[in-house]
């Protein structure tokens, strides 16, 4: 339509993959006709963005599951002093945490998607998917890369690159903050938005 433009970002340092662009929207006119329909208000649109932040949180818990597994299979492998790093107290105690911490998440995950089917999912629980999903993606990340210790910043590896990419997704789709405050006017009843 008339008004719009898309023009793309450049220089990314995360989400590298994929095209960016800013949404222009200068003085459109949109037609009664391309409304959403029975959409009111925001709910539409916001309906919307519950789909795609339950997406997200299933993406950013298997990127932590993806980091949990190169940082474990790293850690067998990479001998140091005449053994494995696995074999070491610390980095077993986080492997162990990012391993509980993943299934946790897959133990939600798997309950909200029931309770998604059957029509009871709200979005205080997409609120909280999203806000626990991605820290623990972004620790994930960090954590495996910690374990991978200079090789984790190399090409070769996923845990660096997962980094990046979730401090973008930490923000997206209402940022971890946002998602704080939805389950802490839920929690108490004072909205703390205003």
């Amino acid at each position: 339509m008339p008004g719009f433009s898309a023009p793309e970002i450049e220089g990314k340092l995360s989400l590298r993959a994929s095209r960016t662009s800013e949404l222009v929207l200068d003085k459109v006119n949109v037609p009664d006709s391309n409304r959403l329909p029975e959409a009111k208000g925001l709910s539409g649109p916001l309906s919307c963005l519950n789909q795609a932040r339950f997406g997200i949180a299933w993406g950013t818990l298997g990127l932590a599951t993806d980091c949990y597994a190169e940082a474990l299979k790293y850690s067998q492998e990479r001998v140091q002093f005449d053994k494995p790093i696995a074999q070491f107290q610390l980095t077993q105690k986080k492997l162990v945490e990012l391993h509980t911490d993943i299934s946790l998440g897959q133990i939600m995950m798997l309950q909200f998607g029931r309770m998604k089917e059957s029509g009871n999912l709200r979005h205080q629980h997409v609120s909280m998917a999203k806000m626990f999903c991605c820290e623990l993606g972004l620790r994930a990340a960090r954590v495996a890369r910690s374990i991978l210790g200079g090789s984790g910043i190399l090409a070769d590896f996923h845990c660096m690159r997962h980094s990046q990419n979730m401090e973008s997704v930490f923000t997206y789709e209402g940022t971890h903050e946002v998602h704080e405050l939805i389950l802490g006017r839920e929690i108490t009843g004072l909205d703390g938005f205003s």
